[in-house]
């Protein structure tokens, strides 16, 4: 049965649903033809509320990446150094297991030169500096910031992304692992922090 008083907030709505159930790839999975049988409606009625799929899936990642940054922010407050960092990383990953496909959503990034992208651009930037405030704990100097921002979210990321996907079969404890790795993390940023610390290059430039 057809849904009454549609809008633009409804339609983003049902998206977020339609992504919810659709697991891990639900974000990539994510149609306006999918959406438009959530409603009950056919999907050229949806035009008259969003103006294409890509504007739909920047609105649902809009509300995941602030649902994100709100988790990182409560987990992190009060908290500095390794244990602000485990617990970042802790929220990180219960977000990924309540909602697989908002997570997925979280890794798009804003185009810098798309001026839709404005306020995709803002909460990402909200979403870095809870990371950054987290990593400065460390005592790190700026010119490595964003190398342990990149760090902490590839590491986690990568962790977080395998283990959705089914990629641990082994019997041993994904918690330890996931534990271990936080470990190796904050050992490799306290090692940032040393002072005289720098990347190791080849003489073509590129990281060894």
């Amino acid at each position: 049965m057809p849904r009454a008083g549609l809008s633009p907030d409804a339609v983003v709505r049902l998206a977020v649903e339609v992504v919810d159930a659709g697991g891990p790839t639900g974000f990539a999975d994510l149609t306006l033809a999918k959406v438009a049988a959530k409603a009950g409606v056919a999907a050229p009625s949806l035009y008259k509320h969003v103006g294409s799929l890509a504007d739909l899936r920047r609105e649902v990642t809009l509300i995941a990446v602030r649902d994100l940054t709100a988790a990182a922010s409560s987990a992190t407050v009060g908290r500095a150094g390794a244990d602000a960092l485990r617990a970042l990383a802790g929220a990180w990953r219960d977000y990924a297991h309540a909602h697989p496909g908002r997570y997925a959503a979280t890794q798009i990034g804003a185009d810098p030169d798309n001026p839709a992208d404005a306020r995709l651009r803002e909460v990402g930037t909200e979403s870095v500096q809870v990371v950054v405030a987290v990593l400065r704990g460390f005592g790190l100097p700026d010119d490595r910031v964003i190398d342990a921002v990149r760090a902490v979210r590839a590491g986690v990321h990568g962790f977080v992304t395998l283990e959705l996907g089914g990629g641990y079969r082994m019997r041993e404890d994904v918690d330890q692992s996931f534990a271990v790795l936080l470990d190796m993390l904050v050992a490799g940023v306290t090692a940032l922090s040393t002072p005289g610390s720098a990347p190791v290059r080849d003489t073509t430039g590129s990281h060894r």
